[in-house]
């Protein structure tokens, strides 16, 4: 089945207002950035966004936050976005921040098919308000629940027209999850390739998790937070 689209516009256009998307990458690295593009051109609204951080002030989710296209952020880390924390403590923005590997597990779970798990993370904490916890040899544990989404927008490196993926090192991180965890899963790639020309044994999703599959332009790939020192 091919499962090509013409661009981000056409891939992403019947993302409605209030779904819920999963965005993979880690960082900026490996981020779906022609689908976050076309999402702010299309002036959807209200989304509650998974991912594991919320970009940075000018790119990346930041420039949906920056157009108040948010209403929900499911995050690990934020601390690289100056607009995500203004619109926190405005009250703009409803946050919801969950331990990191907690936030994969319940993406992986949802793949999966198993409705929850059980976690020391978040034991006495805020975490842990208003959520079961049983003791298991002594030890108390939180339960978490799977993590679904109506849409997922990953990145990678490779892909066919199958929607096998190819991702290259920390690119993975997250999106090879979340392709497994959403009802429609909507790949951008760098290269866009024809059936039979990837390695078996290097494809880390399978075309059977992805319903749409594009090939991607003008990649900035930028760098969250540049250190450097004087020699």
């Amino acid at each position: 089945m091919n499962k090509t689209f013409k661009n981000a516009e056409e891939a992403i256009k019947d993302i409605q207002d209030s779904d819920t998307i999963m965005l993979g990458g880690f960082g900026l690295c490996g981020i779906p950035e022609n689908s976050i593009n076309a999402l702010v051109k299309s002036g959807v609204k209200n989304l509650t966004c998974i991912s594991n951080n919320a970009g940075v002030d000018d790119f990346g989710l930041g420039l949906l936050l920056q157009s108040k296209q948010i209403r929900k952020m499911m995050s690990s880390y934020v601390g690289e976005n100056a607009e995500f924390e203004r619109q926190l403590l405005a009250g703009e923005l409803e946050v919801d921040l969950i331990p990191q590997g907690t936030l994969v597990t319940r993406i992986q779970m949802a793949g999966m098919g198993i409705p929850a798990f059980f976690t020391r993370a978040g034991i006495g904490t805020e975490v842990a308000v208003g959520k079961e916890i049983r003791n298991f040899n002594g030890k108390d544990y939180l339960m978490e629940l799977a993590l679904h989404a109506k849409f997922a927008l990953v990145k990678a490196w490779k892909g066919d027209t199958m929607g096998n993926l190819v991702f290259r090192k920390t690119t993975r991180n997250y999106s090879t999850s979340m392709a497994k965890a959403a009802d429609i899963t909507i790949a951008e790639v760098e290269h866009l390739v024809q059936p039979g020309e990837l390695d078996p044994d290097q494809i880390h999703v399978a075309g059977v998790y992805v319903h749409r599959i594009f090939q991607g332009e003008n990649y900035i790939k930028r760098i969250e937070k540049i250190t450097v020192q004087n020699n």
